[in-house]
């Protein structure tokens, strides 16, 4: 299994990968709209020359108190076939890509997620770190890792998604 950035020439398996993952068209789509925008980064698995797993990252915004130039991701989509799930995939592509955000500078990294996956990556409750989504979500589906220790410690308030969230 290799993961790597994502190529030009993965754009169409990405978005078949997001498809088959989600059943359906809406975060395909968003990977779509936002794919090369600033401070975006995509991630594929590839076993056998196909491509079987995507992760990708945007930017977020932090809405109160905190850092002006803090650099937080916001971790959406994850997506791996369907035959290829509980294998393993969605993990590698978390380990790989949080490695590679650490090293282009991100300090954090926000998801909305299973509660019992992503707490073994090291996220935590959003709400332990003083902040909120943006969207009405229970606190335990809101999740932060801090990349840079301590880098959330004078930051708290809302996490805002680009608007092409909002249309998920």
């Amino acid at each position: 299994m290799e993961i790597r950035a994502e190529r030009s020439e993965d754009i169409s398996a990405v978005h078949k990968v997001n498809v088959a993952a989600f059943e359906r068209e809406n975060e395909a789509d968003l990977v779509d709209r936002l794919r090369g925008l600033a401070d975006t980064f995509s991630f594929v698995a590839v076993e056998v020359d196909r491509i079987v797993g995507h992760i990708f990252y945007s930017p977020v915004k932090i809405e109160g108190k905190c850092a002006d130039k803090l650099f937080v991701l916001g971790l959406a989509p994850l997506a791996v076939l369907p035959d290829h799930q509980r294998k393993g995939i969605g993990a590698l592509l978390i380990q790989h890509s949080l490695e590679a955000c650490a090293q282009l500078g991100c300090k954090a990294v926000v998801v909305l997620g299973h509660p019992e996956y992503y707490p073994k990556f090291g996220f935590v409750p959003a709400k332990e770190k003083g902040l909120r989504c943006e969207y009405t979500v229970p606190d335990e589906v809101f999740m932060v890792l801090e990349l840079e220790s301590d880098a959330l410690k004078q930051c708290s308030g809302t996490i805002k998604y680009r608007s092409e969230f909002g249309e998920v």
